[in-house]
């Protein structure tokens, strides 16, 4: 997910460079290197911002323009996107571009759990709470497809807590929402 126009921040925080790579580049990077399946990036503010750094990188982007109603209409626009290229999908990864500390082991651990558990949810778990990145087997593509507005994953994994279960993320909790935030991980 690249589409949010980064409003707090003033800037794409998708581009922002974090140890020689912006921190889309991060996130993409660790879903290719881990993943045997198609690798989705969906965009939408600074969409041609986000085409040039994403150039050359096999993934599948595609782009929300209907990004301004909320993260639950990039999230239906993955999830359709996802099932349109592989109709026989088993489970989908949402992943966020503001999370640098993703990893393809982070992703590969999620896709393990998921295996050893078909049924559930699995999310990552960090400073108290449940949050991305997260994978949906596919009984819950509808509920996905379904979310509205400002809803996110979050919204769902509260919905059907009992059926999930979580992986640790110890730095899950960084995100890049502001200027300080960006500021505080440059000086970790």
């Amino acid at each position: 997910m690249a589409a949010g126009n980064s409003s707090r921040l003033g800037e794409p925080k998708q581009l922002l460079q974090f140890q020689n790579k912006s921190l889309i580049r991060h996130v993409v990077d660790a879903a290719i290197n881990a993943i045997d399946s198609p690798v989705l990036t969906v965009s939408g503010s600074n969409e041609k911002l986000i085409i040039d750094e994403l150039n050359f990188v096999p993934i599948h982007l595609i782009h929300n323009p209907d990004w301004q109603q909320g993260m639950a209409s990039s999230i239906r626009v993955g999830v359709e996107e996802l099932i349109r290229i592989n109709p026989s999908i088993k489970g989908i990864i949402i992943a966020v571009s503001d999370q640098p500390f993703v990893t393809a082991q982070l992703f590969l651990d999620l896709i393990k759990k998921a295996e050893a558990n078909e049924t559930s949810i699995v999310a990552c778990s960090y400073e108290d709470t449940l949050g991305t990145p997260v994978l949906f087997p596919q009984q819950y593509f509808d509920s996905l497809l379904a979310l509205n507005g400002a809803e996110g994953a979050k919204k769902l994994l509260k919905k059907f807590i009992n059926d999930v279960i979580n992986i640790p993320f110890p730095m899950g909790g960084v995100d890049i929402d502001t200027k300080e935030d960006y500021q505080k991980l440059l000086n970790r």
